[in-house]
């Protein structure tokens, strides 16, 4: 149980935080040089991760690869940050599955290879991960390992935007724009689009326009009624539970 106590102050301390890209939603490198400080930290990092992670402990192989991937404590090094995911995805750590499917999508540390991107983001996305449900609905939305199918694509994107992740909630309104894996329909449209406008970050400046814009966009051909159930089931709507 102290181990169990310890890793959470360690994942707390080294977990990656998150971008959309072209490419899908993937993991922002520090790029600052870390204070010195902050290297002792990570050198005491790593003097407790790596005897766990080189036991098998799946959470503490995932701390090791982020510590690779960013370069704190040890030299950056992609190649062994995804031997280190890899381990723990093969056990089940849907984080690690996650950016694995990452690694492989945009080789890094890897060769590129779509189908072996796909299969760690389905097996992250299956326990509902909700960026790689996202980045699933991405591979089937762009046929990246997978034979393109709309259809597929909306049903994750249906499943990352219903526990708020707003590239999904945008990209679900844009399908139902446009019809696109699912039957047209105006009102899902600019909800969908409406929330992913207010749940993008304040920084996201581009991406809070772009949904804004195509929620006007859908708007102008909408009655005042369908504007206003479009509006209520915004009101009403609260993210899942993964």
């Amino acid at each position: 149980m102290i181990w169990t106590a310890i890793l959470t102050g360690i994942l707390a301390f080294a977990s990656p935080t998150w971008a959309d890209s072209s490419e899908g939603s993937v993991p922002l490198a520090i790029q600052a040089t870390p204070a010195p400080s902050l290297e002792r930290a990570y050198a005491a990092e790593l003097v407790l991760v790596r005897p766990l992670a080189e036991l098998g402990h799946a959470e503490a192989q995932f701390t090791l690869g982020t510590m690779y991937e960013d370069g704190h404590g040890l030299r950056l090094d992609l190649a062994e940050a995804a031997k280190w995911y890899r381990l723990a995805a093969e056990q089940g750590l849907a984080n690690a599955q996650f950016i694995l499917g990452v690694f492989y999508e945009n080789a890094k540390g890897v060769p590129r290879d779509f189908i072996e991107a796909t299969k760690w983001y389905q097996r992250a996305a299956d326990v509902g991960l909700d960026v790689a449900q996202y980045n699933l609905g991405v591979m089937y939305d762009r046929g990246r390992g997978v034979p393109q199918a709309y259809a597929e694509a909306a049903k994750w994107y249906s499943m990352a935007a219903d526990q708020g992740q707003p590239e999904a909630q945008f990209n679900l309104g844009l399908m139902y724009d446009k019809a696109q894996g699912v039957a047209q329909d105006d009102i899902q449209a600019h909800k969908w689009l409406n929330l992913a406008s207010s749940r993008f970050p304040a920084s996201e400046k581009k991406k809070i326009a772009a949904a804004i814009k195509n929620r006007d966009r859908v708007a102008a051909r909408m009655s005042a009624a369908q504007v206003a159930e479009a509006q209520r089931r915004a009101i009403l709507w609260t993210p899942k539970p993964r």
